[in-house]
């Protein structure tokens, strides 16, 4: 399912990739590899001034009132460009999160009152628990945590949190298990209402990842096909043989078919269409998949090179092994999606496709 984005939208994507141009080299994203929290608040600072992180924020709360149809594009330059900062636990789910919750009222209600401008002015960093992982990415910098303890949905300040950090495989990111008192947290949902915003929570995550694996992985097969293109072997650049041509195109191949996925995901989740889930966990397989191939073979055409520390490689690699475990794995959404597609209560054309066209 193609879309055909508006002037609009396609501005915004170019405003944020020439952005990312001048302001995310990867020698930046490196360099915050040694940095003791691996974020940037003044970095952060420059992207409220050109609008992401209010991009799902209410107008009336200072942010562009925009949805995911909108931000999908802005997220295929972030994985592009390498960038790991909190932008989709703060703009992506923590916001929505937050909205919705305040359609409930309450101390909901407040607690969104208060946070959403601060998000939008980038004075304000968000975290969330995510259901299908024990590990929490961003606590360490994040103002306000979103976590589940039992049938409720609490909002905590980091300052009543205890964080206990874990290993991880990717040096742009740092992953915590947190412990918490409910006591010292505010109730934002309770019962089916925490489930059904844990639930859009998870979508919208899964989304964001798989719109960033896209990015990373036409990244991993740009550097590929540059690499191939200047190494010799016999006296002519390798991209010239036939078997690591067909390697790489088969890749843009598969680029080309998670972005139709990624794209109709973005829809569904932006108009809350039944089929929601089942969309999105197409589009992480699909994104996903891809961008695990292609830093497979990246690696393969790099040869030796490949496994050096300083050949950046390493950043996209890394980003593409981390994407694919946030917000459910392929093998947790290969089961979903399995789940949806014999679920009776949806009828087949929801998918895309009708039994007339099949036969």
């Amino acid at each position: 399912m193609q879309f055909e984005f508006t002037e609009d939208q396609r501005l915004l994507q170019q405003t944020v990739r020439d952005f990312l141009a001048g302001e995310c080299p990867v020698a930046f994203v490196r360099g915050q590899w040694e940095t003791a929290t691996g974020r940037s608040p003044e970095f952060w600072a420059k992207l409220a001034e050109i609008g992401v992180p209010g991009l799902l924020v209410p107008e009336a709360q200072g942010g562009r009132g925009m949805d995911e149809i909108d931000f999908v594009l802005v997220l295929v330059e972030i994985g592009h460009a390498g960038l790991a900062e909190p932008v989709v636990p703060t703009a992506v789910v923590g916001v929505p999160l937050l909205r919705e919750a305040a359609e409930l009222g309450g101390d909901a209600a407040k607690i969104a009152e208060a946070w959403l401008p601060k998000i939008a002015a980038g004075e304000a960093l968000i975290a969330v628990a995510q259901p299908t992982s024990p590990l929490v990415p961003e606590a360490h910098v994040a103002d306000l945590l979103i976590l589940r303890s039992g049938a409720s949905l609490y909002a905590v300040p980091r300052a009543a949190v205890r964080l206990t950090e874990q290993k991880s495989n990717d040096p742009s990111q740092k992953l915590f298990t947190v412990d918490f008192d409910p006591k010292q947290g505010v109730v934002l949902a309770s019962g089916a209402d925490a489930d059904r915003l844990e639930a859009a929570a998870l979508d919208r995550g899964a989304l964001a990842c798989a719109a960033q694996q896209l990015g990373a992985c036409d990244k991993l097969i740009a550097m590929s096909v540059e690499y191939t293109s200047q190494r010799k072997q016999f006296g002519v650049p390798i991209g010239s043989f036939q078997a690591v041509k067909h390697l790489l195109a088969t890749q843009k191949v598969a680029l080309e078919y998670a972005r139709s996925h990624v794209e109709r995901a973005a829809h569904s989740v932006a108009r809350a269409l039944p089929t929601r889930s089942a969309d999105v966990s197409m589009a992480k397989i699909a994104a996903g998949q891809a961008a695990l191939d292609t830093a497979k073979i990246a690696l393969q055409v790099h040869g030796a090179l490949g496994y050096t520390w300083e050949q950046d490689l390493h950043v996209w690699m890394r980003r593409a092994w981390t994407l694919d475990l946030a917000w459910g794995e392929t093998a947790w959404h290969r089961k979903r999606l399995a789940d949806a597609l014999f679920d009776d209560r949806l009828p087949v054309e929801s998918f895309g496709f009708s039994p007339a066209s099949a036969g």
